[in-house]
C-alpha cells in the first residue's frame, strides 16, 4: 500500500512517487482516520509542493482493492499523457535569440551557460565549493524580474545552488559582475518552483562581492 503519513484530515498513504521529464508526480489517497472508509482523492503534484486535483470518489473497504488498480493506471496514464517538450532546444534558441535582441557579447560553456563577462574582477576567483556573497538582480527573457537581492548581496556555498550558479560564479573573480543566461536543465528543471515556471530560462545579473 506504500508510505503512510499522517495528514491534518486523516492518513495518507502514498502510492508512487514517479518524476517524469524533470517533473515530479505524487499521488496519494486520503482515507478517513475512523474507519478505512470515506473519500479518495488523487493528487498531481511537483516538486515545488503545488497540488493539482487529479481524481475524487468515494469508497468501502471492500473496495481498496479496486481503488488501488485504479491508482496504478492514473499513475501510468497521467505519465504517458504528459506533453513531452524539448526545453533543451527551446532554451537554446530563446537564449540565442535573446541575446542577439541585446547585442551581447556572450560565451557559451560546454553545459549549455551562456555568459557574459562585463568586469572579470582582480580578487580571488572562487571554486565550485567556495562560499562567496552575491549581489543579484533575476529575471525572465522578457525581462520580467522574479527575485533580487540587497545591494550588500548574499551570502551561500557555491554547491548549494542551482547549477548554472555553481559553474557561472567561477568565470569571475572577487569584484567582477556580469550576466548568466541560465537554461532550465541548469535552473529548477521542468518543475515549476517559487513562481518560476517549469522549463523557463533564467536571467541574472550578478556581481561577485567577496569570496570566503
Amino acid at each position: 500500500m506504500g508510505e503512510m503519513y499522517q495528514w491534518a484530515k486523516g492518513t495518507v498513504f502514498l502510492f508512487q512517487e514517479k518524476k517524469t521529464n524533470g517533473i515530479l508526480f505524487i499521488f496519494y489517497l486520503s482515507i478517513d482516520s475512523e474507519e478505512v472508509k470515506g473519500e479518495g482523492t488523487v493528487y498531481k503534484g511537483n516538486s515545488s509542493g503545488q497540488r493539482q486535483l487529479f481524481a475524487i470518489f468515494d469508497f468501502q473497504k471492500n473496495d481498496m482493492k479496486k481503488i488501488l488498480l485504479v491508482l496504478v493506471l492514473a499513475v501510468f496514464a497521467s505519465c504517458s499523457d504528459d506533453e513531452k517538450v524539448d526545453y533543451v532546444a527551446k532554451n537554446e534558441q530563446e537564449i540565442k535569440e535573446y541575446i542577439e535582441e541585446n547585442n551581447l557579447d556572450a560565451k557559451r560553456s560546454a553545459s549549455g551557460l551562456y555568459y557574459v563577462v562585463e568586469e572579470e574582477g582582480t580578487g580571488f576567483r572562487p571554486t565550485a565549493t567556495s562560499n562567496v556573497t552575491v549581489a543579484y538582480k533575476g529575471y525572465f527573457t522578457d525581462k520580467e524580474v522574479f527575485d533580487e537581492s540587497e545591494a550588500e548581496g548574499i551570502t551561500f556555498n557555491l554547491s548549494q545552488v542551482i547549477a548554472g550558479w555553481t559553474e557561472g560564479i567561477t568565470y569571475f573573480k572577487e569584484g567582477g559582475n556580469g550576466l548568466l543566461l541560465v537554461p532550465a536543465a541548469l535552473g529548477y528543471g521542468n518543475s515549476d518552483r517559487r513562481g518560476i515556471p517549469g522549463g523557463s530560462v533564467l536571467v541574472f545579473e550578478v556581481e561577485l562581492i567577496a569570496v570566503e
